[in-house]
């Protein structure tokens, strides 16, 4: 398998670029989870998350699509949404 310079990506930026978000399904999960993506992306529309409840309704996935203008960028987002309180999963 080859290996990626740091310098060099395989997304052209900037794209838009889905994020799978899960946590439990809670009020203020989704408006939490805006908030954070508009902190990355200040152009992100709210009205485009996608919903998903798990089969028994205790968990709540979302994909959350951003426009993508760097690696860095990429990089501090995932780490803010993993931290993040309320969230069990991001990938």
């Amino acid at each position: 398998m080859r290996e990626i310079p740091p310098e060099q990506s395989l997304i052209d930026y900037p794209s838009a670029f889905p994020i799978k978000v899960m946590g439990q399904q809670v009020e203020g999960f989704v408006d939490a989870m805006a908030r954070v993506a508009r902190q990355f992306d200040p152009g992100f529309d709210a009205s485009t998350i996608e919903q998903r409840p798990s089969k028994t309704g205790k968990y709540l996935g979302l994909t959350l699509t951003i426009t993508a203008t760097s690696r860095q960028q990429l990089d501090e987002l995932y780490r803010t949404l993993s931290t993040h309180p309320m969230v069990r999963v991001v990938l």
